[in-house]
């Protein structure tokens, strides 16, 4: 077996496992719904999002949220995990969280679903919902920065690759920048899977249909200019996998997963002359308290800054 075959085989092992043990850890539906300060239609999944806009300030640049794999229809788990409402109050920044999109990897899927239905999301984040804050709130164009953990960390790197010209400033913690490379592919594949999607009706079947151009790593250049925030931890912590296996299950394989792709992508960004912001830790492990921490961190150095907040 070749090396390149067995860090495959690895690499789908990994994120396959801990998709199955643990990515229900990610965001926990709430026990009620949380109302959406307000509610979105898009045209081009025909039906109405609920989104959460903190601030409300008219003029003020605009920083949408993404949510996790399970991100639930009825709340958003920045919302439900950390303490964004309280850490933006003072900032000069709309903050813009949809609620639901789980499995969708927030992006336009080439076929309706059966399990997870139509989802066109990067038309929703980058035409529809961008309109509606540019005629409510007055945003202004090309003033946006996006953010996002786990599956929505490669999303937003996508967004920011395929729209550079709307966004100003990217973040990801613990994403999967290498989305098309084999092992990552898998892994999300069976991610997908675990919540009820199949995967072949979003980008088509791998390597062929959207894969590719929807691989940040193979459109790393677009991003030039821009103010990027890469983080991860590499699993070190102090949870131990004989006493706490489901835990240990659920919150290191996939950072570790994380750290292996964010590596490789900060070092695919300086080749392609982009310097991104790097917090890829030692220590740190796939849940909220990391995230939390890392969106602190960003805004100051890298989102704030891009949106002149």
């Amino acid at each position: 077996m070749s090396i390149r075959s067995l860090r495959t085989r690895l690499l789908a092992g990994v994120l396959a496992t801990a998709s199955i043990a643990g990515f229900a850890t990610v965001t926990a539906a709430p026990a009620q719904a949380r109302p959406a300060s307000n509610a979105v239609y898009s045209a081009a999944m025909q039906r109405t999002i609920p989104v959460q806009i903190l601030n409300r300030k008219q003029g003020a640049p605009t920083l949408y949220l993404l949510d996790g794999l399970r991100a639930p229809n009825n709340d958003n788990g920045w919302l439900i995990n950390t303490d964004i409402v309280r850490f933006f109050a003072n900032k000069n920044v709309n903050v813009v969280l949809p609620f639901g999109g789980a499995g969708s990897f927030y992006t336009d899927w080439e076929r309706r679903d059966p399990g997870l239905g139509l989802n066109k999301w990067e038309t929703f984040l980058t035409r529809e919902l961008p309109a509606y804050m540019a005629k409510n709130f007055g945003s202004p164009a090309g003033r946006n920065a996006i953010a996002g953990l786990s599956m929505s960390g490669t999303s937003a790197l996508n967004l920011a690759t395929r729209h550079p010209s709307m966004y100003r400033g990217v973040a990801s913690y613990s994403g999967y920048p290498v989305a098309s490379e084999p092992g990552f592919a898998q892994g999300i594949g069976v991610a997908v899977g675990q919540v009820g999607g199949d995967v072949n009706n979003m980008w088509g079947v791998w390597p062929g249909g959207e894969w590719l151009a929807n691989d940040p790593a193979l459109n790393a250049g677009k991003l030039r200019g821009k103010r990027v925030y890469i983080s991860s931890g590499s699993g070190g912590s102090n949870i131990n996998p004989v006493s706490d296996p489901v835990k240990f299950a659920q919150l290191v394989p996939l950072e570790v997963a994380a750290s292996i792709a964010s590596v490789q992508y900060v070092d695919t960004l300086r080749r392609n002359g982009v310097n991104p912001v790097v917090k890829i830790t030692a220590e740190g492990v796939h849940f909220w308290d990391y995230w939390q921490a890392r969106l602190h961190e960003s805004w100051f150095s890298t989102l704030g800054p891009a949106l002149g907040a």
